[in-house]
């Protein structure tokens, strides 16, 4: 994720990022910078149209069809915007529930000895869950503490050893059944946590809906030097690739973001928010 200051908005008209979305239509761009100026010149010294041919009304369709496109485009960034915020909720939860369920083993069990495998298991959990929403099984930021099977779900795992481990304190005596009623209840938000995230990963906007407003914008677009040329000549070229650049713009953006726990430059901090419940929970438990 971006970290940046959101009053120095001047600065960003003039610097180009990686993740700007002008890097990555800069092809685009140009080829339709070249179709443009292709149909106008075709238009203005080929075919030599009359200001009174019927092709100038083509603008009145353009006018309507961009309102239209405008409100689409609309509902598709604020649902992509939903699901990243989304997300976010639900890991600054995860950071709640690990603090909390710290702060309560820190309070219900005295020996240091027994806290020591919940210090190591709680931010595994975090780990664990970041690199199964990337796909990605690495192990080398999970502290060795369970025999953790490659090929079952990871998540699910940590979280049966840390019940695992909450049950044999209460066998043994060291928590009560109060107790471990109270501290269930967090253990619990850890896979419902899990199941949310898994939700926004694995039910992406339908395909049907994407693919039609990415093919709405590219005909509109390839529509508006036919009519548009007659009232602005080869101005048309730059006013058309704006045109273009705002609208696919949207759309990357909205791409990007409705999968928010991914590494694009514009997802979560996952990794920041990992290490953080690592150094919260150690300080608290330690």
């Amino acid at each position: 994720m971006i970290n940046y200051n959101p009053k120095e908005w001047f600065t960003f008209i003039f610097r180009i990022h990686k993740a700007d979305t002008f890097r990555k239509l800069m092809p685009l761009m140009l080829a339709v910078s070249v179709y443009a100026g292709a149909i106008a010149y075709l238009e203005l010294e080929y075919w030599q149209l009359a200001e009174t041919s019927h092709v100038k009304n083509l603008s009145l369709m353009h006018s309507i069809l961009g309102f239209v496109i405008s409100l689409l485009l609309v509902f598709r960034t604020n649902t992509a915007y939903d699901r990243w915020w989304e997300g976010r909720k639900q890991w600054g939860a995860l950071t709640n529930s690990s603090r909390n369920l710290a702060i309560k083993l820190h309070v219900f069990l005295p020996d240091s000895t027994d806290r020591k495998f919940f210090e190591r298991m709680i931010p595994n959990y975090a780990f664990a869950l970041k690199n199964h929403l990337r796909e990605n099984e690495d192990y080398h930021e999970i502290d060795p503490v369970l025999d953790l099977h490659k090929e079952k779900h990871l998540p699910n795992q940590i979280a049966s050893g840390i019940y695992s481990k909450l049950y044999q304190l209460h066998q043994e005596n060291k928590l009560s059944s109060n107790q471990l009623l109270i501290l269930n209840e967090e253990a619990m938000a850890f896979t419902d946590i899990c199941g949310a995230c898994e939700r926004i990963k694995n039910t992406p906007i339908p395909f049907s809906y994407s693919l039609f407003i990415k093919k709405f914008i590219f005909f509109f677009v390839m529509t508006l030097p036919f009519g548009w040329v007659f009232n602005l000549g080869y101005y048309i070229i730059p006013v058309v690739v704006f045109i273009l650049y705002a609208f696919a713009s949207l759309e990357l953006i909205a791409e990007e973001i409705e999968n928010p726990f991914g590494t694009d430059a514009n997802d979560l901090p996952l990794d920041s928010i990992c290490k953080n419940i690592k150094k919260h929970v150690k300080e608290i438990l330690d």
